[in-house]
């Protein structure tokens, strides 16, 4: 297991190297941060509500952590989805602890990506937003807690959804659920302006907790007056979090085994005679 522990990082370390050298993947952590400053250069007008606060610059630490919450669980889903139809997870299952060094692998990279295209939006955030800042060594301890946590608890929620879905055409149905979840999770508007069942349904998931963590560690102490309860609510944030990450590191082992021990050079055949089907 160890060997194999050691492969998977080599594995992630290069896999993550690579997306340097390609023009698809530097586009990928460029697009959204260019998108996100564009978002906020039509919201430098606007102000929280209540506040003489830049909604611009309340807005980036929330998609901060939406951009968490996405890579765990849509590129985790989709790299999962597209190595099973491939036939990457066929050969991995072959190798004794194959598949837990390709597990590995897949974390390392995804995590890295992740960091990389948070990098890239919050440092020009810090630069040009007024009143966005990380404040002091306790600032920087909740972003890294935040953002740890938050990662622990959407990957393997990601690696289930990658292992139930058929083949990547079908990653609407992560999408469509994923977009709804961001339009009431408080990212780009207070959640306080929102009815109270919405609430409550945001705060269920992973991704309300992401933004209001990010945003705990970035903004004024007195922006909580605007969040629910007038509190950052780290103590919740880490309970809502945990819970999920407990939840998908014990369910994700067993689906993962299940899909892996179905997996057979006929299914995978018939997947890449399908694709050729519809390329023709």
């Amino acid at each position: 297991m160890t060997l194999a522990a050691r492969a998977g990082l080599a594995r992630g370390r290069i896999e993550l190297r690579q997306t340097f050298t390609n023009g698809q993947d530097l586009w990928n952590y460029l697009f959204p941060a260019i998108i996100l400053l564009v978002v906020i250069f039509f919201m430098r007008n606007a102000t929280v509500p209540g506040t003489d606060f830049s909604l611009g610059a309340r807005t980036m630490p929330s998609a901060l952590g939406m951009g968490i919450a996405f890579s765990g669980l849509v590129t985790m889903a989709m790299a999962l989805t597209i190595d099973r139809e491939d036939g990457t997870l066929l050969r991995a299952k072959a190798i004794p602890n194959g598949m837990l060094g390709y597990l590995i692998g897949k974390i390392t990279l995804v995590s890295g990506m992740g960091l990389i295209s948070l990098t890239l939006q919050l440092v020009p955030g810090l630069f040009v937003l007024d009143g966005l800042s990380v404040r002091g060594a306790s600032g920087w301890l909740t972003l890294a807690w935040v953002v740890l946590l938050g990662m622990v608890a959407t990957m393997p929620i990601g690696a289930i959804c990658g292992a139930l879905i058929s083949n990547a055409r079908n990653m609407g149905i992560i999408m469509l659920p994923m977009m709804g979840l961001i339009a009431i999770s408080g990212i780009f508007y207070p959640i306080t302006n929102y009815p109270v069942w919405l609430q409550w349904i945001a705060q269920v998931f992973p991704i309300y907790w992401l933004g209001l963590g990010t945003r705990s560690a970035l903004l004024p102490g007195e922006l909580a007056a605007v969040e629910i309860g007038a509190s950052w609510r780290h103590l919740e944030t880490v309970g809502v979090l945990g819970v999920w990450a407990v939840l998908g590191l014990v369910v994700a082992p067993i689906v993962l085994r299940r899909m892996a021990r179905r997996e057979s050079g006929s299914r995978v055949a018939a997947r890449r005679q399908k694709a050729m089907e519809r390329i023709i």
